[in-house]
This record gives C-alpha cells, sequence and structure tokens, in this order.
C-alpha cells in the first residue's frame, strides 16, 4: 500500500480556482508504469473519476471539467498536481487521490480534500 499526502482544496466562489497537490515518498512510482489522479464524491452522488495521468504524461479527464482542470506531475517528486479554474457549485466534493498501476489495480489513497464552492 502506498501512502499519499493531499493538500490544497478549500473554500472558493464560482469562477475561482485551487490547486490540488497529492504526493507520495513510495519509490515504487519511478519504477513501474503506474496513473495518478483524482476522484471526487459529492453528497449523495457515486464516485467520479475527475482526472489521471499515466507516468509517461498521458492524460485523461471526465467530460465534466475537460477545458477547466489541468493535471500533471513531477515524476522527481511523485506528486501529482490538479489545477481547478472557473469553478462550478457542481464541482463541490470532497477530493481523492490515487496511485494505480491501472484504474484496475490501485496501489494507494490520499486522505481526501473538501472542495467548496460558493454560488
Amino acid at each position: 500500500q502506498v501512502q499519499l499526502v493531499e493538500s490544497g482544496g478549500g473554500l472558493v466562489q464560482a469562477g475561482g480556482s485551487l490547486r490540488l497537490s497529492c504526493g507520495t515518498s513510495r519509490s515504487i512510482l519511478n519504477v513501474n508504469s503506474n496513473t495518478m489522479g483524482w476522484y471526487r464524491q459529492a453528497p449523495g452522488m457515486q464516485r467520479e473519476l475527475v482526472a489521471n495521468i499515466t507516468s509517461d504524461g498521458s492524460t485523461s479527464y471526465a467530460a465534466s471539467v475537460k477545458g477547466r482542470f489541468t493535471i500533471w506531475r513531477d515524476n522527481a517528486k511523485n506528486t501529482v498536481y490538479l489545477q481547478l479554474n472557473s469553478l462550478k457549485p457542481e464541482d463541490a466534493a470532497v477530493y481523492y487521490c490515487f496511485a494505480a498501476r491501472t484504474l484496475l489495480a490501485y496501489y494507494g489513497w490520499g486522505q481526501g480534500t473538501q472542495v467548496t464552492v460558493s454560488s
């Protein structure tokens, strides 16, 4: 199990921006092909895959965030970042970062960080 530590999140007005980061000290991510990213879950809603990025830099976004969110990673620091721009009230959720071999095989999860968007 890989421990991930998240930072960022908070309260922002609609249209504002936040940046999330998620890092780990485990070197496994520099050895094996992997993907890192975020899910989010709002109360009463299903968990949604927001964005992920593979170790070779390929990215994927949920349709609901494409064009507003940007994911990137620093492999030397085993850290992934998510820039959230043009935030909407419906983006409010707890965001959980993950590291995985594939989206079917997870190494570990972050503790979750709350994103609140006021209208």
